[in-house]
């Protein structure tokens, strides 16, 4: 079953030229898949709309074989498909580490203990564990990066959208982001605008243009 399709998305920001039209894009289980373009030609607002976190002025969003329209039928999917954000600082909002990882399994019903258990199996997963009981704002950019990937995979998504996952990380740590999201089973959509990590990650790519996606 196709994860996610977008199809002739059309948005436009208040008063300004439209940014999508008529762009569509299909994301298959296990399927790496790179979107490009040039900074502010809508990219983000795809990843966006996807999860229902802006409203398209038209077209349609179909996840998990439903079309989604409403802000209701939008909580299933954000469950199973983990948004990274461009600025780690919109997602870390805890006092400690372990804390910001125990928040989606807690949400998701899993009992305190169950998700200090997700939380030392995912850090432990990412070498992470030196970091458990750090304060969160203390961290490095590339500490909390690596931390905003363990807070979305605590969830176990079956799909990743990944907006510039690389910003303000330095080679060393963006060698082991990659190496970690090389060895995930999840499908993966990513932004980013270094030309080696979208080739070593997902190398299939859709350049947006003029506000539609076309195959690069």
């Amino acid at each position: 079953m196709t994860l996610l399709m977008l199809e002739d998305i059309h948005f436009a920001y208040p008063g300004y030229a439209p940014v999508l039209s008529g762009a569509s894009l299909s994301l298959e289980p296990g399927q790496r898949l790179s979107v490009t373009g040039p900074n502010g030609a809508g990219k983000s607002t795809l990843l966006r709309i996807a999860l229902g976190l802006q409203k398209p002025d038209a077209g349609t969003v179909t996840a998990f074989g439903q079309i989604r329209s409403q802000e209701a039928d939008f909580h299933d999917v954000r469950r199973r498909i983990g948004l990274v954000f461009q600025d780690p600082d919109d997602q870390l909002f805890c006092p400690t580490v372990a804390e910001d990882v125990a928040f989606g399994p807690l949400n998701l019903g899993q009992t305190r203990e169950q998700a200090l258990a997700t939380v030392d199996r995912v850090l432990g997963d990412l070498n992470l564990m030196h970091l458990r009981d750090r304060v969160t704002h203390k961290l490095s950019g590339g500490e909390k990066r690596l931390v905003t990937l363990a807070t979305v995979l605590a969830m176990e998504p079956e799909a990743l959208l990944l907006d510039e996952p690389t910003n303000a990380l330095d080679t060393k740590n963006e060698a082991r982001l990659l190496e970690i999201l090389q060895s995930l089973p999840q499908a993966i959509l990513l932004i980013s605008h270094s030309p080696s990590f979208r080739a070593a990650l997902a190398p299939q790519a859709l350049d947006l243009q003029d506000g539609k996606l076309i195959t690069v």
